[in-house]
């Protein structure tokens, strides 16, 4: 195989979530707590890209910490009630990986339980490992604390691993951690956002069938 060890993000590269979940949440959140925030789907998606996910909410949304925990609390049970959607050609994917006896894991700012409900939900193969929204906040993406334990745990060198992500966090952690990285460009069309994946990685997938063929 090309890479023993695939390291998938969830939202939006795994499972159809923002547009179904993460948005609808926080324009529901937005509305809830009477905040003067007018933020389209396509800001959000474009804001998540870069700066993040964190800087978004302090700093173009000006919450408060406090206010950035009633968020995450109010995500946290909204997430919990609903499912995503696996995008198609995604499980053949793994299965197919899974059967060359290769290693998958994800790395996502989603929680891991509700990443597991997903994985349940749309019959994925159960990762080996998963990084999810509850490890310390200094260890999440763009962090590249999850890549070198997997890397620690599983022996294996940097150019055995690929980063499938949708988003500039993921880049960010696959470059600091020196390795290869796929952008996943199959869910949003976000010019500014192509513009940077297609400057700066290792490969561009439209879709899920482009990522298979990199993966032969």
């Amino acid at each position: 195989m090309k890479y023993r060890c695939l390291i998938f993000d969830h939202d939006d590269t795994t499972v159809n979530s923002t547009a179904k979940i993460h948005y609808p949440c926080f324009a529901a959140f937005v509305k809830e707590y009477g905040l003067n925030i007018d933020c389209s789907l396509e800001e959000y998606v474009r804001y998540n890209f870069d700066p993040g996910v964190f800087a978004f909410y302090r700093d173009i949304c000006g919450m408060s910490e406090e206010m950035m925990e009633t968020e995450y609390q109010f995500w946290s049970k909204y997430a919990s009630e609903h499912r995503a959607e696996a995008f198609p050609g995604i499980r053949e994917i793994m299965e197919a990986h899974r059967a060359a006896g290769g290693i998958l894991a994800v790395v996502s700012h989603s929680h891991a339980q509700n990443i597991m409900r997903d994985y349940e939900y749309n019959d994925l193969p159960v990762p080996d490992e998963i990084y999810g929204f509850e490890q310390p906040r200094d260890e999440l993406k763009p962090a590249p604390v999850p890549v070198f334990k997997i890397m620690e745990k599983y022996s294996l060198r940097p150019d055995e691993i690929l980063v499938i992500d949708d988003l500039k966090p993921g880049y960010d952690m696959a470059r600091a951690a020196g390795v290869a990285f796929a952008a996943a460009s199959w869910c949003f069309d976000i010019p500014e956002n192509r513009a940077f994946m297609e400057e700066n990685a290792d490969y561009v997938c439209n879709s899920i069938e482009e990522l298979a063929e990199i993966l032969k």
